[in-house]
């Protein structure tokens, strides 16, 4: 089969490799489409210390059931299915309280590490275990089903976070988990949500799928505005979808005394966190790790258009022309927001 393997840092190389075989829990899955998530990205120069070559990326997939395990049931060939990028064991303690996304064996889907290699599905054939599986209606593109994985990390994030009917919420950072946290915190009875990012055209984006304001962060500090908004208080709660300092500290800086900071973002390993300002005005952090059991709800979202994932589709692409693309994601060319590869 043909596989985009990441050969050494900032090289990727499409290759020959032997077809995978199915274990007795696994599915053999044809992918029809892949897309590149930013953190295949940040793993592509080996920032993230999660992509040790030589590895075949790719977690947001979906496509067609080629062969099942012996042991496998509810899947026969030719079920078209997407599948979580989390290999939960389902046997330790978080898995038995329903936590997978916190499983104690936890191995990620095109990902390796020194503990861990699991390939991923840039590629024509995934085998995965039946159990991250989920069956996909018979309307819903391939290519949208791409974006499942990424949908059910926004509304994982925003299920963890207290909204109210009509709360004012702040989603800092407008690349593609933004967006998609902007749509499900709307969903979740927000009255406004203020988006903020210091790219014009992805706000430009933000505002097109129901963002009530904007802030290029980058041009002018938007904290006195977001004060104008909520009577001098701030917002109610915040979700930063970045992941490095000045984006924590923004998210932090822009909620009322008493509110609740959703940290989905996940760039750098560190930040520096203003200690007495998150005390005296007792903020609630807390992290937002993956996605726990929210696939068959994002499926439902994404098919009856509640979530609206075409818009952020930057391009649907042949899997040889991987490397170009993953070279134009790299140097962050304007407008780009989701690549989706086709094996």
């Amino acid at each position: 089969m043909k596989a985009l393997v990441l050969s050494e840092y900032k090289r990727l190389d499409l290759v020959d490799m032997a077809k995978p075989k199915p274990g007795e829990d696994d599915l053999l899955i044809r992918v029809q489409a892949c897309g590149i998530c930013g953190s295949d990205v940040h793993g592509y120069d080996g920032s993230t210390g999660r992509r040790l070559p030589p590895i075949v990326m790719g977690h947001e997939a979906a496509g067609i059931v080629e062969a099942v395990g012996g042991a496998v049931t509810g899947f026969q060939p030719g079920d078209r299915v997407t599948f979580d990028s989390t290999v939960f064991c389902g046997k330790c303690f978080y898995c038995r309280r329903g936590q997978v996304n916190l499983c104690d064996n936890r191995e990620i889907i095109g990902v390796s590490t020194p503990d861990f290699r699991r390939m991923g599905a840039f590629a024509e054939y995934v085998t995965v275990p039946a159990r991250i599986a989920y069956p996909l209606p018979d309307n819903m593109p391939f290519a949208n089903a791409a974006l499942i994985e990424a949908v059910s990390i926004a509304v994982h994030a925003v299920s963890l976070t207290p909204i109210a009917l009509d709360d004012t919420v702040v989603v800092v950072g407008a690349g593609m988990i933004g967006l998609l946290t902007l749509q499900a915190a709307l969903l979740a009875g927000a009255g406004r949500v203020l988006v903020c990012d210091v790219d014009d055209t992805r706000l430009e984006m933000a505002r097109s799928l129901g963002a009530t304001a904007t802030f290029n962060s980058g041009k002018a500090n938007p904290i006195p505005d977001i004060q104008q908004l909520t009577s001098g208080r701030g917002a109610d709660v915040a979700l930063e979808c970045v992941g490095i300092s000045p984006t924590v500290k923004l998210a932090i800086d822009a909620v009322r005394k008493g509110a609740t900071v959703t940290l989905v973002g996940n760039v750098a390993p560190t930040v520096e966190l203003g200690l007495q300002s998150t005390v005296t005005r007792q903020i609630r952090l807390q992290g937002s790790c993956a996605s726990s059991g929210e696939y068959p709800a994002c499926i439902s979202l994404i098919s009856r258009g509640a979530i609206r994932v075409e818009p952020l589709l930057s391009a649907v692409a042949p899997l040889e022309e991987g490397a170009a693309w993953f070279s134009r994601l790299y140097a962050r060319e304007p407008g780009l927001l989701k690549v989706v590869l086709q094996p």
